[in-house]
């Protein structure tokens, strides 16, 4: 089962701060997304500031403007898909 989140906070310069319910936790910096496409939003640091645990988990701003908390996970621990999803191997292995 893939940890859930349990806490973000936005800061400064395009970061976030989450915790997991398995304990990882620290900043993701999302700057790379920042005013391109739908997260324009960001170009306001108060918007940005708003993030919060929105359905499925995700990291939301509003309801068009969302994170997978997956993807943010990987990004915090360095961790790869196949990593989180050990199956993944497997599939892979096998096709």
């Amino acid at each position: 089962m893939t940890p859930k989140p349990l806490e973000v906070e936005g800061r400064s310069d395009h970061r976030i701060w989450v915790r997991y319910s398995d304990g990882a936790e620290g900043e993701v910096d999302l700057s790379r997304f920042a005013g391109r496409g739908v997260f324009e939003l960001w170009k306001d640091p108060e918007a940005f500031r708003r993030v919060h645990i929105g359905p499925g988990d995700a990291f939301a701003w509003t309801d068009e403007v969302e994170l997978c908390p997956d993807s943010v996970y990987m990004w915090l621990t360095g961790q790869s898909p196949e990593d989180l999803f050990p199956r993944l191997r497997t599939l892979r292995q096998s096709a």
